[in-house]
């Protein structure tokens, strides 16, 4: 698998993976940050518009989006007072991979099951009147 340096690096240094898995879990705890999430994938969008359809306060929703930031999940680009926000996904591909090895794990284990479960018997076929 061809990877990006970013990811590289990450995966091959366990403390900073560690770290960066711990920030993104974190993060993604909140459904008020996922539905922040759910928005930039649509594309980047301000602070304001990205406030706008929640019942929080604009400071509220500030405070979230710097969570994401220090996660790594969002990018923020200011001009003047107006941040504008964009999704950055490789810190979710960090997270994806080490939760790929566990996809792996029940994989196995649900094979090793259908290996140990007797074949089913079909049903009786039902005679017609």
């Amino acid at each position: 698998m061809n990877r990006p340096a970013f990811l590289r690096e990450l995966v091959s240094d366990p403390v900073t993976q560690d770290a960066t898995l711990d920030r993104v879990f974190f993060a993604l705890s909140d459904p008020l940050r996922r539905a922040l999430l759910d928005r930039l994938a649509q594309g980047p969008a301000t602070v304001g518009e990205l406030a706008a359809p929640h019942p929080v306060s604009l400071q509220a929703v500030s405070r979230h989006i710097q969570v994401l930031v220090q996660a790594g999940l969002i990018a923020q680009e200011r001009d003047g007072r107006i941040a504008r926000c964009s999704l950055t996904a490789e810190p979710v591909q960090v997270a994806a991979l080490w939760m790929n090895r566990y996809a792996k794990y029940w994989q196995h284990q649900f094979e090793a099951l259908v290996a140990a479960l007797p074949d089913p018997v079909p049903p009786k076929k039902r005679k017609r009147k």
